[in-house]
C-alpha cells in the first residue's frame, strides 16, 4: 500500500504568452506508488514535469517535494563523445554517492552492461534512453519523474522497464510515468489524463492513446 505524499502539488498555473497551459493543476504522488499521466502532445506533460521537477517556476501554486528526486526527461542530457561509464562516474560525482553498485544493478537490469566502454554517439536512440533512465535511477531517488521513458524501446526493454518500475514501487519509491501513449495500464495504480491544463482520473482501459 502506498505511503504519505512525497510530492504534492496545489493550484498551479503556468502560461506562455498569455496562453494558459496549465490551469490550476493539483496532484499527489506518495510513496509505493506508481501513477501514469497521459496527454497529446502540446499538452503541457513536459512543462508539468519541470514544475514537479523545480527546473521551472510555476506563475502561481505550490510544489513540495521530499526525499531524493530522480528526474527522466524526453531529452537525453549527455555528451556525444564520452562513454557510458564517464557518464556514471561525473554524475557519481555530481549526486556524492560513494560507489556505482547501483548504477551497475541497473545496467544489468536492463541488459546494457556490454556498452559501458561504448561512447554515446555510438548508441542507439533506446540505448541512449537507457542510459538515461540508469543516471536517473542510480542515486536511489524516492520519487521518480519520468518523461517518455520507453520511446525507442524494444519489446524485450519495455517489459524490463515496467518490471524495474514495479520493483522501484515495491522498495517504496514514488513513480511518476508521462506519456503520450499509455499501454498495460493494469500496471499503473492510477492513471490520469492531461487535458485542457487539467489532470483528470482516466478510465481503466487495456490501452490510452492520444493523437500526437
Amino acid at each position: 500500500m502506498a505511503g504519505g505524499p512525497v510530492l504534492r502539488m496545489r493550484g498551479v498555473f503556468k502560461s506562455y504568452r498569455n496562453r494558459p497551459v496549465l490551469r490550476g493543476m493539483s496532484l499527489d504522488l506518495h510513496a509505493g506508488q506508481l501513477v501514469g499521466i497521459v496527454g497529446e502532445n502540446g499538452a503541457g506533460k513536459s512543462t508539468l514535469l519541470r514544475i514537479l521537477a523545480g527546473d521551472l517556476t510555476a506563475d502561481s501554486g505550490v510544489v513540495e517535494r521530499s526525499g531524493r528526486l530522480g528526474c527522466c526527461p524526453q531529452e537525453t542530457v549527455l555528451h556525444q563523445a564520452f562513454t557510458v561509464e564517464q557518464h556514471l562516474q561525473f554524475f557519481q560525482a555530481a549526486y556524492g554517492i560513494s560507489r556505482l553498485s547501483r548504477a551497475y544493478e541497473l545496467l544489468e537490469e536492463l541488459n546494457f552492461s556490454g556498452y559501458r566502454y561504448e561512447r554515446v554517439e555510438t548508441l542507439s536512440g533506446g540505448t541512449r534512453q537507457k542510459l538515461n533512465l540508469v543516471l536517473a535511477l542510480m542515486h536511489d531517488p524516492q520519487v521518480l519523474l519520468l518523461d517518455e521513458p520507453y520511446q525507442g524501446f524494444d519489446w524485450e526493454t519495455y517489459l524490463r522497464f515496467w518490471d524495474l518500475a514495479a520493483a522501484l514501487r515495491d522498495r517504496g519509491c514514488a513513480v511518476l510515468v508521462v506519456s503520450h501513449l499509455a499501454y498495460d495500464v493494469s500496471r499503473l495504480d492510477i492513471l490520469y489524463r492531461l487535458d485542457g491544463g487539467v489532470l483528470r482520473e482516466a478510465e481503466r482501459t487495456d490501452t490510452i492513446a492520444v493523437a500526437s
